[in-house]
C-alpha cells in the first residue's frame, strides 16, 4: 500500500512540475500572453501609422496645396519672388 501512495505522490509532483515549469504549461502561456500583447500594440500603432500615410497620399494626389506644402517643408523650396528667412538660434557660451 506504501509503495502506491509513493507512487501516486510522485506521480502528482511530476505532473505539477509539467504544469508549472515544462514547455506549454503555465509559465509559458504567460510569456506568450504578454508577447501578444506587446504585439497587438505594436500592430495597432502601425495601423494608426499607415492611415496617415494613406491620408497623405490622398492629399497628394488630389491637389497642389499638399504638394506644395510638402515641397515646402520637406525640400525646402519657395516660389519666385519670395524671401527665405532662417533663424539659427545663439548657442549659449559657458
Amino acid at each position: 500500500m506504501r509503495w502506491l501512495i509513493f507512487s501516486l505522490t510522485g506521480l502528482f509532483l511530476l505532473l505539477q512540475y509539467r504544469l508549472w515549469f515544462a514547455e506549454g504549461g503555465l509559465a509559458e502561456a504567460d510569456r506568450l500572453q504578454t508577447q501578444l500583447a506587446q504585439a497587438e500594440q505594436e500592430n495597432q500603432k502601425l495601423i494608426e501609422r499607415n492611415a496617415a500615410l494613406t491620408n497623405e497620399v490622398v492629399a497628394l494626389q488630389n491637389g497642389d496645396e499638399a504638394v506644395e506644402k510638402n515641397a515646402r517643408e520637406n525640400l525646402g523650396l519657395i516660389k519666385d519672388g519670395e524671401v527665405y528667412y532662417q533663424f539659427v538660434e545663439g548657442q549659449e557660451s559657458p
